[in-house]
This record gives C-alpha cells, sequence and structure tokens, in this order.
C-alpha cells in the first residue's frame, strides 16, 4: 500500500502555499488536483501549491515547480523562495541555499525566520515582459480603466521580475477596487501571458504602500515579486530610493535594487503546520 502523501503549509506575509517534497517521491499534478488542494473550501486551501524535487545543476539544492491555485504553472513566487530556502536551511543547518525555478537560479540566506533572496535582475523590454504591441518606454505603458477623459487607473509601468507585472501609480490605495479591475486587467489583450497587477502608492522616497491581484490567485495578502516589480519600477521612475520598504496587507518586505542590477528581496517566513493530502485530491493513479 503505498504512503499516504504528506504536505507542510507556509507563508510569507500571509501568502501561503501547500508545500510538496517529492525529492525521495516523485509527484506529478495536473490542473485539477491543483485546484482541489488549493480549493479552501473542500481541499486544504492556499495561494500557491509547492513541489520541491531534485535537481542536478551542480551547485543547486533542489528545484522548486511553482502552481497558482488555478491549476497552472508559473516561473516565480518570492515568498515561496523565502519559505522553501528557509525550509531547506533548517535541514542542511546551512545559512545558503540555492534553488532553481522556471525563472532562474536564485541565492538565498537565512537569518532565523528571515530570509533575503537574490531574485536577479529585472526584465524591462516590452518583448520580455511580454506585451502585446512594442512599447519604446515601459516606465508607462498606454492602458486605462475608465472613461478616457477620466481614467480610474491609468498609465502603469510594467516590468518582468519572473513573471509579468503591470503597477498602476495611485494618490490613494483605498479609492481603488482592485478586486473589481484586477480580473479585467490580468486578463488584457496587451497581456498575452496575463499580469500581476499591482496598485501602488508613494508614502516616501523609502517606503511604497501596495495591494496586488496574483495572476491565476487573485487578491493576496503579499506577493514577493510584486514587491521587487513596484520597488525597480518605482527607482527608475525616479519616484523612490533604490532601497525601499514595501507596505503590503500582510506585512512589509525590504527591497534593494544593487548597482549590479540585480534585486534582493528580505522578508519573513513561517511553517503553520503539517498533514497528509486526503485520498479524494490526489491519488498515484492520477499522477
Amino acid at each position: 500500500m503505498t504512503a499516504p502523501l504528506r504536505y507542510l503549509k507556509m507563508n510569507g506575509l500571509g501568502n501561503d502555499f501547500v508545500v510538496l517534497d517529492a525529492r525521495a517521491r516523485p509527484v506529478s499534478l495536473d490542473a485539477d488536483q491543483v485546484r482541489a488542494i488549493s480549493d479552501r473550501t473542500t481541499g486544504i486551501g492556499c495561494d500557491q501549491l509547492i513541489v520541491i524535487e531534485p535537481d542536478t545543476v551542480q551547485g543547486v539544492d533542489a528545484f522548486m515547480r511553482i502552481y497558482n491555485a488555478e491549476g497552472g504553472e508559473v516561473d516565480a513566487c518570492g515568498n515561496a523562495t523565502r519559505c522553501i530556502a528557509g525550509l531547506l536551511a533548517g535541514e542542511t543547518g546551512r545559512d545558503a541555499i540555492t534553488l532553481r525555478t522556471n525563472a532562474d537560479i536564485l541565492n538565498a540566506r537565512i537569518d532565523g525566520d528571515t530570509a533575503s533572496v537574490d531574485m536577479g535582475r529585472p526584465r524591462f523590454d516590452w518583448n520580455a515582459i511580454p506585451l502585446a504591441e512594442p512599447f519604446a518606454d515601459t516606465t508607462a505603458i498606454e492602458l486605462q480603466i475608465g472613461p478616457i477623459d477620466a481614467p480610474v487607473l491609468h498609465s502603469p509601468s510594467v516590468v518582468n521580475v519572473g513573471n509579468p507585472h503591470a503597477i498602476f501609480w495611485v494618490a490613494d490605495l483605498e479609492a481603488h477596487d482592485l478586486a473589481r479591475f484586477g480580473p479585467l486587467l490580468e486578463n488584457h489583450p496587451i497581456f498575452p501571458e496575463r499580469a500581476n497587477i499591482t496598485i501602488a502608492q508613494v508614502l516616501a522616497p523609502d517606503r511604497i504602500r501596495i495591494k496586488v491581484w496574483e495572476r491565476g490567485a487573485g487578491l493576496t495578502l503579499a506577493c514577493g515579486t510584486a514587491a521587487c516589480a513596484t520597488a525597480v519600477a518605482a527607482a527608475r521612475k525616479g519616484l523612490t530610493d533604490r532601497a525601499v520598504t514595501i507596505e503590503l496587507p500582510g506585512g512589509e518586505l525590504h527591497i534593494q535594487w544593487r548597482a549590479d542590477d540585480h534585486i534582493v528581496m528580505t522578508g519573513p517566513f513561517a511553517l503553520d503546520g503539517e498533514g497528509e493530502i486526503p485520498a479524494a485530491l490526489f491519488t498515484e493513479s492520477a499522477a
């Protein structure tokens, strides 16, 4: 009889994950299984489902496969990277962990329950984000919601930080209903791979407050890549310095856009619990 499939539940600033370890036992999931496990009513419930897999690249501790709650696989998740790096640091006793995702190889350093992750270099070219048509200047593209003469949201900055992001700059974060506009903007034709949608209010040269509609997950308490995207977009527009604190509903992340163009994200991670995946949600025959 096959042993039950165990999981860990982790979170980074409330952005929560079901984590499966496939290093010793292969785990294959289809979209229906991911949706079933991620469902907060009938499943375990999470924003993303993470599978830790073995990796053959020299110097890499593990491969991190990332699924959004809707069932699709995505390339990057900053909060999950901190969680998995922290988990592996606890296993190995080391304070430095290297993970590979579909987007990049990421180096993390752990200090207690905080991790700093080198998220790599942002991409600003329209075809690297990607956008459906060329834009010479991606600090502000032509896109708006609302009447043409009085748009509610307009002229977002766009950037790829392992996944595509659009950041709308607003004077008052609470004046905008992101739950209403997020789905429309995520699926706008200008984004052929859809996009993470952020509204951002600059509070000071070193502080920004944001809310995020995450592609495939919806409103989230925190999104690490959105924090990184917002920080570099703000610095690029001259709105802030290159080191900022990003305030999210779930807490704060510290982002530094270094002189070598790499983004370093620092924030907490937590292990919430563990359990077994019910057979009704996952079976070996379906894997």
